[in-house]
This record gives structure tokens, C-alpha cells and sequence, in this order.
């Protein structure tokens, strides 16, 4: 058993096996997810787990090399967590999630609470 940090089996797994380019999703549970990408779902009701708490643990176990927000996400929601998101329309947002490795549900009830993650490399 780890000592800290994540401990979600699937979810370390994906987070491990991502290659330079694929894209991981931290999402609320309204983004549709088409059929044939893996759904994390952690979401057990409504608010929980919250968002920044699974986007921290996710960053903590991933290197990213770009960040993609909804332009419509709220001003700041992740200020203290991530650096210069690029703000994209919402539409292209879910074509990103559409090409991702994987999705996961947080139970967050604020509007346009999605991130895509692209993986990067340590080097």
C-alpha cells in the first residue's frame, strides 16, 4: 500500500501508462463522455469529491505540459493550482475529452469545472 498520495488502483494506473501527448480529463458530472473513453467515475454525490482536491492529486502523479479550460469556466477556479491554462471554447473542450485516454468524475456542482490535462515528459 502506498503511504500517501493518490489511491485509486485504475486511476494510478492510467495516470502511469500516459505518454507524452495523451490527454487526461478532470471533470464535473455533466461532461459527456462519448462511448469508448475510460470514465473514472469517483462522483458519490453531489459536490463529493470536489474537484480541486482530485485535481491536485492527479497533478501530483502526472506531468503536464498543457492545461485546457473552458472559456466559460469561472475567473481564478484554479489559481494556486495551475499555471496559464489556455482557455478554449467549451465545444472544443469536449472534442478534446472526446480523444482522451481517460475521464474522471468528480462530483463538482460549479459550472465548467473540466480541465484537459496533455501529458507531458520529466526531461
Amino acid at each position: 500500500m502506498r503511504p500517501d498520495g493518490l489511491w485509486h488502483p485504475r486511476l494510478l494506473q492510467i495516470l502511469s501508462a500516459a505518454g507524452h501527448t495523451d490527454l487526461i480529463v478532470v471533470a464535473d458530472p455533466g461532461l459527456p463522455v462519448p462511448p469508448g473513453v475510460e470514465t473514472v467515475d469517483l462522483v458519490w454525490r453531489r459536490g463529493e469529491p470536489a474537484f480541486l482536491p482530485v485535481l491536485r492529486e492527479v497533478l501530483a502523479e502526472l506531468v503536464v505540459e498543457t492545461a485546457y479550460i473552458a472559456e466559460e469556466s469561472p475567473d481564478g477556479f484554479l489559481d494556486g493550482v495551475l499555471t496559464r491554462p489556455e482557455r478554449i471554447p467549451h465545444t472544443q473542450l469536449k472534442v478534446l475529452a472526446a480523444q482522451a485516454r481517460a475521464v474522471v468524475r468528480t462530483g463538482e456542482a460549479t459550472p465548467y469545472s473540466n480541465v484537459v490535462l496533455q501529458a507531458g515528459v520529466p526531461f
